[in-house]
């Protein structure tokens, strides 16, 4: 039977099915991320014969096997992907009629992820002021930050896993599969699950609310344009933001803190950073108005948002889902719990 057609003829039935569906393929997604380190632990001596830049790049490759391929493929077998783009890939790809109009939302885009993000490290500052310095508190907001390498080819690794690789695999499983899973349900309620799940996807507290507002974000692109191409670009060009970060952080760590052209560049780069994230969250303000006047389609109107959200959370998959989440986000709290 027709997924369209099954959606159409009981409803809440399928709504249930599809969010046991994504909460059980969240599931697999932090299993493989917990086989990713038991597969690293084994081979961490063979990986060391090939020296530091080969085991960084293999390392690299097992984790995208594990990350992003095997849950992707999951999800595509489990919400019929293969069907449903089938012959329909371009569309999914496909470009807005004014591209450079909507290029112009990118500053706001970025301004709301930055926005949270320093909400969330200066509410990270109060808590562990009045927690009174607790290690536990302190690292469960601590803000998440990529280590520098020190080569150029683990280097170049790591950036384009942040500017080509992450954006492709996490737009296409996000805002692909997992947006048109849920589209039918209510394209608003498509964009909020959807962006949770980017948040869960990005493994500490402090990535869950600068995630989750940059995916909301880019699930609003994704709905307003009716395609990914957009959101994969625009996810793109915010990692690239990251990605200068780190070759300036790599750079210093191979040449020396001392080097004073590297210096300039470095202060040069934070400085326009500052100025994008100021500018990013006048231009989300100012955006506000016009949000609030842009209607959402609802496919689903018969059943309200409390409800649906309410059914997704309290679905068996989703609530173990959850737990995996909490552990991440945790460094493995529970683990070491239950070790002890």
């Amino acid at each position: 039977m027709d997924d369209i057609e099954f959606t159409k003829r009981d409803p809440l039935h399928s709504y249930k099915a599809v969010c046991a569906k994504l909460g059980l393929i969240m599931c697999v997604y932090y299993i493989c991320r917990i086989l990713n380190g038991l597969v690293l632990y084994i081979l961490l001596n063979p990986l060391r014969t090939l020296g530091d830049s080969g085991s960084y790049i293999i390392q690299t490759a097992i984790a995208v096997l594990f990350t992003y391929i095997i849950p992707i493929l999951i999800a595509a077998v489990l919400f019929h992907s293969f069907e449903r783009y089938k012959g329909k890939f371009r569309e999914l790809y496909k470009k807005p009629r004014r591209l450079a109009r909507t290029f112009g939302s990118l500053p706001a885009t970025y301004g709301l992820g930055v926005g949270v993000a320093l909400l969330t490290f200066l509410t990270s500052l109060l808590i562990s002021r009045l927690s009174g310095g607790q290690s536990f508190v302190e690292d469960l907001f601590r803000p998440t930050t990529i280590e520098p390498s020190t080569n150029i080819p683990s280097m170049l690794t790591m950036v384009f896993l942040l500017v080509v690789i992450a954006p492709i695999f996490e737009e296409f499983f996000v805002r692909g599969i997992l947006y048109d899973a849920l589209k039918p349900f209510g394209c608003g309620m498509a964009i909020i699950i959807s962006s949770v799940v980017f948040g869960l996807m990005h493994g500490s507290l402090y990535m869950l609310f600068y995630s989750t507002a940059l995916g909301f974000a880019l699930g609003y692109l994704r709905y307003a344009t009716g395609s990914i191409f957009v959101s994969t670009i625009f996810h793109a060009m915010i990692n690239a933001i990251s990605a200068g970060l780190l070759v300036l952080s790599s750079l210093r760590e191979m040449l020396g803190e001392g080097h004073k052209s590297l210096n300039t560049i470095a202060s040069t780069y934070m400085l326009a950073m500052v100025v994008l994230m100021i500018v990013g969250v006048i231009a989300f303000i100012r955006k506000i108005p016009v949000i609030r006047k842009y209607r959402i389609d609802n496919n689903w109107p018969e059943v309200g948002a409390g409800k649906k959200t309410a059914l997704f959370f309290l679905s068996i998959p989703v609530i173990l889902m959850l737990v995996f989440a909490f552990n991440e986000h945790t460094n493995n709290w529970l683990v070491r719990l239950i070790i002890r």
